[in-house]
């Protein structure tokens, strides 16, 4: 089975090879990539008709010309259609214009919308410009992009040379595309039983110039709305005037459903890639361990996904220094990482084999012949025409339900992630809701916990499957009839709210690991001056001669126990504002030190308790503003976070958030007028609210900015897009491990039995023989 991450990567070449400047998609019907139609949909790339198409599509023309000089009863030739093909006609050519003409039936109404002028005689006032709008001004018509690929599929099927159609008919389709004049078509309205009949009708009435459809016409800079019959003038292209079979050919095909499809197919290949990105910064941020993701698990477990999946977040997590070792050392701490981090490759595991099998039938379905009937011409003595249900999208469902489940499975993760990082039950340490303030004066993210938990409801309801909801149409003759463009419709409805979702998570993921990297940088200043201020102020004189099981080494001993028991009591404080929390935290070392001190020691603990809690705040909030001044969290970071956070913080401008980044601003005159709110007319608005931050992580998503550094951290985790796999070998030995690996373990003391204290910033304690490696080919 192909990997999932290896698919990612050799897709993501694919497109940016396709967007550089001056390449041109060739269409030939049998070579179209799932990148080609993201690049000529999304990002205007142009498309020209290959030259070994041209034999092909001409003698399928020819075979329908001798099919009716032969008095051969064809479907759409010369019978009528669907339900009603028990007619017949000897006005072929008229019955091409027919079909258009019926299936222009759908609700366009909306910004772009004009009333045609036989109808606007009328006496009944439709609209008034006084009354709000119930829903978004373009909520009835497809956007260009979806149009755009839908008329590069439709080429690519009708160049195949199975369809009858003529070269003249195929080369003006092309032309609009290459002059970017893109129909005007409606949302709704197909079930794509017999293809997708009424979107694919509207770009073959663009083709007709007919003067009742609009079109975008124009540059991408100056888009403006006009008839199609204006447009083709305009560009001086030639009316078609339809041929046998030609107009059914157009219609009758899955080019539509198959085109949003592949764009919904590319965000969750992007997404799903990102997920895994993100589950390596939430184990950093949440304190977690690499344990989850060793090799043995999916060695004894051996499905493709889930090693996938493991391998990438391993190597991800490959030089944190935030990892821990999660060997159970830490008292009444949780033995192992909580479900959302170890078991994400089993989590996604089976989503990224899904989504493989989804590709494969998107790309399938992309170099189809999709209508009905078909022109066998492959015999170069005689052809045939066949009849049969290429048109028939159930493919294109198929793929369309594994990505929204996986859609769901994979927001369900981010979700439980994120909400570990806020809340302070589960986020081992953080402050509640992320705050950079004090956590009585500061809810920065208690609204975003309720914003993804929203999300995360959406996406568990829009899972649901939609090819389960077939209606018996058109006089019972389709009653089967796939729903693919509505199930595709509802996954880019899905990506966009995964994507919000994701966003969201980034952004939280990226203040939280600014305040675990702040923290790192109080203790490591704040250590040595409190075992400083311990030596100054006991002596071994100061406390009891110990017993024969304590065996103390002198107060040293002792000031390393208080290290932990006051690192460990502020953890658990986190809820507490500043000094209450580290009052209590030294007062946990005084309850410590109390029962070891001689009687003539006791005013010294109370020296020490003042003095210790006044140098911990005090250089608290010293090195707070100093962090804030200059955040930078990479030192302390995994490969993956560290590139992710460098282009959040650099690249977007998103920053570390205090309550100050997200305040009103004042007013500033500029001109004589304040520069924010919209009285300003043209000036921007100032200031920022947690939206905006996590709308501009949004933008780079969906634009692919972010996509980019996804690709990335998989290229440097050994990924490529040639397939290569991983390489497995039996490791006999322990302690074998991957050459330069920096294994987890941030500095941390921790409470054992009976009050007793070991310090694993002092030791050096090497875990590598209690775990098994692979190293990469």
């Amino acid at each position: 089975m192909t990997s999932f991450n290896n698919l990612v990567v050799s897709h993501w070449d694919e497109f940016s090879t396709a967007t550089s400047e001056g390449n041109t998609v060739v269409v030939d019907g049998t070579s179209l990539r799932l990148a080609d139609i993201v690049a000529v949909a999304r990002h205007g790339l142009c498309a020209e008709l290959s030259p070994h198409a041209v034999g092909g599509i001409e003698r399928s023309a020819a075979a329908i010309q001798k099919s009716i000089a032969d008095g051969e009863i064809i479907y759409g030739v010369n019978t009528g259609f669907g339900g009603s093909a028990d007619t017949r006609t000897q006005k072929i050519e008229n019955l091409q214009r027919e079909i258009m003409r019926g299936l222009n039936y759908g609700v366009l109404d909306g910004e772009f919308y004009s009333t045609p002028s036989s109808l606007a005689k009328g006496t009944t006032k439709t609209t008034d410009a006084k009354i709000l709008p119930l829903d978004n001004q373009t909520s009835n018509q497809m956007p260009e992009a979806w149009v755009r690929g839908t008329m590069l599929i439709r080429l690519n099927s009708l160049s195949s040379g199975a369809s009858g159609v003529r070269l003249a008919t195929v080369q003006t389709l092309f032309k609009l595309l290459q002059e970017n004049i893109i129909p005007l078509t409606p949302l709704r309205g197909s079930i794509s039983a017999s293809g997708d009949l009424s979107p694919l009708s509207y770009i073959g009435g663009t083709m007709q110039g007919k003067p009742n459809l609009l079109v975008w016409a124009g540059p991408q800079s100056d888009r403006r709305v006009i008839r199609a019959d204006c447009a083709l003038a305009e560009k001086s292209i030639p009316k078609v005037r339809l041929g046998p079979k030609e107009g059914l050919a157009i219609v009758n095909g899955t080019a539509a459903s198959t085109s949003v499809g592949a764009l919904a197919m590319h965000e969750a290949l992007c997404q799903a890639a990102l997920s895994q990105v993100l589950t390596s910064m939430s184990v950093e941020a949440l304190l977690g361990t690499d344990e989850s993701f060793d090799p043995f698990f999916s060695d004894v477990r051996p499905h493709p996904g889930q090693r996938d999946a493991a391998s990438a977040i391993l190597e991800f997590l490959n030089g944190s220094s935030l990892m821990q070792r999660g060997d159970g050392s830490e008292k009444s701490s949780l033995r192992q990482d909580r479900y959302s981090l170890r078991t994400a490759p089993q989590w996604i595991g089976p989503v990224f084999e899904d989504f493989v099998l989804a590709h494969q039938q998107i790309t399938d379905e992309l170099n189809s012949v999709t209508d009905n009937p078909l022109i066998d011409c492959t015999d170069s003595k005689q052809h045939r025409t066949i009849h049969g249900g290429n048109f028939q999208a159930r493919s294109i469902t198929s793929a369309m339900e594994k990505l929204r489940q996986g859609i769901q499975g994979i927001g369900r993760m981010l979700f439980t992630q994120c909400t570990e990082l806020i809340n302070p039950t589960t986020n081992r340490g953080l402050p509640p809701n992320l705050v950079f303030d004090e956590p009585s004066e500061s809810y920065i993210w208690k609204g975003t916990d309720v914003m993804i938990a929203s999300l995360t409801s959406e996406l568990g309801f829009l899972a649901n499957p939609v090819g389960t909801h077939v209606q018996t149409a058109e006089m019972g003759n389709q009653a089967l009839n796939s729903l693919a463009l509505i199930s595709a419709r509802y996954t880019l409805e899905a990506l966009s709210i995964l994507t919000q979702l994701s966003s969201a998570h980034l952004v939280a993921l990226c203040q939280a690991l600014d305040l675990r990297a702040m923290n790192c940088r109080f203790f490591e200043t704040l250590e040595p001056l409190f075992h400083q201020l311990f030596a100054s102020t006991f002596t071994t004189d100061s406390f009891l001669p110990p017993d024969s099981d304590a065996k103390r080494l002198a107060d040293f001993s002792l000031s390393l126990k208080c290290w932990g028991i006051f690192t460990q009591r502020l953890a658990q404080l986190s809820t507490q504002n500043s000094r209450d929390r580290f009052t209590t935290s030294i007062s946990a070392t005084s309850s410590y030190l109390l029962p070891l001190l001689t009687s003539t020691s006791l005013p010294a603990l109370q020296i020490w308790s003042l003095e210790a809690t006044s140098l911990s705040l005090k250089l608290f909030h010293a090195n707070k503003d100093i962090y804030y001044a200059s955040p930078d969290a990479t030192p302390f970071l995994g490969a993956a976070s560290k590139r992710m956070y460098t282009f959040v913080r650099q690249e977007l401008g998103i920053p570390f958030i205090r309550n100050d980044s997200i305040s009103t601003p004042k007013g500033e005159m500029v001109d004589g007028e304040e520069e924010y709110g919209f009285g300003g007319g043209e000036k921007k608005r100032q200031g920022m609210t947690i939206g905006d931050v996590i709308t501009e992580v949004y933008r780079a998503q969906r634009s692919g900015a972010l996509y980019s550094v996804v690709v990335e951290c998989l290229k440097e985790a050994g990924v490529s897009g040639s397939g290569i796999e991983l390489q497995k070998e039996e490791v006999k030995e322990a302690g074998i491990v991957i050459e330069g690996r920096q294994l987890g373990g941030m500095k941390r003391a921790f409470v054992e039995d009976e009050g007793s204290v070991t310090d694993d910033s002092g030791i050096e304690r090497d875990w590598r023989e209690k775990r098994r490696r692979t190293s990469r080919a």
